[in-house]
């Protein structure tokens, strides 16, 4: 069985859709373990702030098949995937882990890059699994996130309860 970890965004009906996910994960794939919600700016657009926030669970699915499950997650919950990733959206859920595997093809990039790049991303990973060491940095997560330079993309923790 494979620990994954999945980002969960929102930036329309942010708290209605982020609930829909989380519940939808938990359908498929049993227990989650969540970290705090965040909101944040958009980045590389103008539009509402969105929501985000880290899911760990464990599957016996492989990588191509989460990423499959994931996108009709999206899907039924109104996603509509534009020609550009920077733009608002009903849900965004994307693999960020598969265990310790490393695979950049088209189809399937894990680890996400975006872990290095957004803060949005790297601090709930970082709550959830502090000393989990990136497969390709060689650092753990926490050290990874008191490395980031998070003045340019400040996140507000929002109180918002996920639980069953």
């Amino acid at each position: 069985m494979a620990r994954v970890y999945v980002s969960i965004g929102s930036n329309i009906e942010r708290e209605a859709n982020i609930r829909a996910a989380v519940q939808t994960l938990r359908d498929r794939f049993g227990p989650l373990t969540l970290s705090s919600v965040y909101e944040n700016q958009p980045i590389g657009f103008e539009g509402e702030n969105f929501y985000n926030l880290v899911t760990a669970l464990d599957t016996d699915e492989s990588p191509e098949a989460v990423t499959a499950i994931l996108h009709g997650i999206e899907q039924r919950l109104g996603r509509k995937r534009e020609s550009s990733r920077f733009c608002s959206r009903t849900i965004d859920l994307d693999l960020l882990l598969y265990g310790d595997l490393v695979r950049h093809v088209a189809e399937l990039r894990v680890p996400r890059p975006e872990i290095t790049e957004y803060a949005c991303v790297l601090r709930p990973l970082a709550e959830l699994a502090p000393g989990l060491t990136h497969p390709e940095t060689g650092l753990n997560y926490a050290e990874m996130w008191g490395r980031f330079n998070n003045h340019t993309q400040p996140l507000t923790r929002v109180m918002m309860s996920l639980q069953d």
